[in-house]
């Protein structure tokens, strides 16, 4: 058969979906191409992980005998077969990300929050849901797409696995701090980390000593691989979003602005995102009030005069 591969959300980041459809239709032999409309395909496979606040839907015609739509953008219920799911990854599709591999090794988180998908899509208990040699063959980086693995109650064999590759590992969804312990910590402290990202999401948790007690047991010393997502325009007030991004400052970790629905958030709090997130402005103004976002535009305005009158 002939296949087509549909990348709604486009090529930024790695599609998992169509990376294991691709390897499991070249193990039987069929042939496999990313679609092009002037040709006709037995089956297409559109994926889509947005919605139409972050991605606009493919808005072209699909010359094929069978359409397959899948992914979150499309709805919560469509889920790969066992036997694709549990197919190594076609990381040839995208040479652009050459060296990383990509994948879960839990899924589901027992938190249930209101902005996030993940409880009602994968469940409200995290399990593990592969072994690491499944997706990764010796890469020299992991890029870990799990929504809670320290709720997972195979944390250990799973962690273990990750410090055993000897691979970088970029933990992209974020640890639950609130689940760290110093058997736990101990093991993350043997895994080559790329990237530890934690959350503090909800403005009215302390999760102050939470923070401060992971300093103490972790052997990250660099702040820059210790980042936070703080979210935003999801009920909390302007002076509670600088109030979580300052505390996490000044106790040593890197706060990093996630928007919910940016399109309806205030022009406030987009200037406060570009402001925290643009790292050498968030550190050469130390506070929100000082912050000029025109000053690059300015800066280069000044070295131009500066250059003319010279």
């Amino acid at each position: 058969m002939k296949i087509g591969l549909i990348d709604v959300d486009g090529h930024r980041f790695p599609n998992l979906c169509l990376m294991k459809l691709s390897a499991y239709h070249k193990a039987r032999g069929d042939t496999v191409e990313w679609y092009d409309d002037k040709k006709w395909y037995d089956i297409v496979y559109m994926s889509r992980v947005f919605t139409d606040t972050y991605s606009k839907d493919y808005a072209g015609s699909v010359k094929a005998y069978h359409v397959i739509k899948g992914g979150t953008g499309y709805g919560l219920d469509n889920k790969l077969p066992d036997i694709v799911e549990h197919t190594h990854p076609d990381y040839g599709l995208y040479p652009q990300f050459a060296g990383t591999a990509y994948s879960f090794l839990s899924r589901g988180c027992p938190r249930g929050c209101g902005f996030c998908i993940v409880g009602e899509k994968e469940g409200r208990k995290t399990v593990a849901v592969a072994d690491l040699d499944e997706f990764w063959g010796g890469e020299k980086e992991i890029k870990l797409l799990d929504a809670n693995i320290l709720a997972c109650p195979d944390w250990e064999r799973l962690l273990g696995q990750l410090a055993d590759s000897g691979a970088e590992v970029d933990f992209t969804q974020g640890l639950d701090v609130r689940l760290v312990t110093p058997e736990k910590a101990a093991l993350l402290n043997k895994i080559h980390t790329k990237m530890l990202h934690f959350a503090w999401d909800n403005p009215e948790d302390d999760l102050i000593p939470y923070f401060k007690k992971f300093l103490e047991l972790t052997a990250v010393k660099d702040k820059r691989k210790r980042r936070v997502y703080v979210l935003t325009n999801y009920g909390s007030t302007h002076e509670q979003d600088l109030y979580r991004i300052y505390t996490l400052r000044d106790m040593g970790y890197d706060p990093y602005v996630m928007i919910y629905e940016k399109p309806t958030a205030p022009e406030e709090t987009r200037r406060m995102q570009r402001w925290v997130n643009n790292k050498w402005l968030f550190h050469s103004v130390k506070d929100f009030k000082d912050y000029d976002p025109n000053y690059m535009r300015k800066g280069k305005q000044a070295e131009g005069l500066a250059a003319g009158r010279r």
